[in-house]
């Protein structure tokens, strides 16, 4: 059984999302605020994390920022605020998913289960049984114990950062639209893709280049996508 981390200081929605997953069959752990959040991931074995954006006391930003730096496990963001801003932000501390109130409690469920999905197959819950490395210059992932380096240093990706950067490592000097890239990797039709995709583009650079204005990996093909440059 998976376990479901939901954080929000409405206890109305944290009980209603509670009554629809564990009708799929995953355990919720319940949370009102940041604080109480974190000591909840040190007493238990969470799989995934929902998080509300506007909390007091530790909001579900900085309840983000603060997870990132431990783990990387999928995180939704959830917020009143449907502004691209708002969703721009959340993607960018490091959320892998974003989804606005009201919402349909079956969508939720749906990502969720394609938010652990994706996580399983990266292998932070299962390893393959062989060893794939693929190196381009001085950049290397491991895609069996999923470790990204760059010149020896270890470079730590979310679940959605490592599948895009793997797909373009992968296939080094091919340039993807933003639509492949996201339809590649999110599985779903790409509508209204391109900031999504764009956040995490940028974060890759962040971590993987040491001038992401100058890039020597992570390349954009002005009007076409994005590529990895061969090097």
């Amino acid at each position: 059984m998976q376990t479901v981390l939901v954080c929000d200081d409405d206890k109305q929605i944290v009980e209603a999302i509670d009554i629809y997953l564990t009708g799929e069959g995953f355990e919720v752990v319940k949370a009102y605020d940041g604080f109480e959040a974190l000591e909840l991931l040190q007493t238990h074995d969470v799989n995934l994390m929902i998080l509300d954006v506007m909390m007091p006391g530790l909001d579900g930003i900085r309840t983000t920022l603060k997870v990132r730096e431990t783990s990387s496990i999928p995180i939704i963001i959830l917020s009143a605020k449907s502004e691209d801003t708002d969703k721009i932000l959340g993607l960018n501390i490091g959320a892998d998913d974003y989804i606005s109130k009201p919402f349909n409690p079956l969508e939720l469920v749906a990502r969720v289960k394609s938010q652990l999905r994706r996580y399983t197959q990266l292998g932070n819950m299962n390893t393959q049984a062989n060893t794939h490395v693929f190196k381009c210059g001085g950049l290397q992932i491991n895609d069996e114990n999923k470790e990204v380096t760059v010149d020896g240093d270890l470079i730590k990706l979310t679940p959605i950062e490592y599948n895009i950067l793997l797909l373009l490592v992968k296939n080094a000097g091919k340039v993807f639209s933003i639509d492949q890239i996201y339809e590649e990797i999110w599985n779903e039709e790409a509508i209204g893709a391109d900031n999504t995709v764009a956040v995490h583009i940028r974060h890759i650079r962040e971590k993987i280049e040491i001038n992401p204005r100058e890039p020597r990996y992570l390349k954009v093909v002005w009007g076409v996508g994005y590529k990895i440059e061969k090097q």
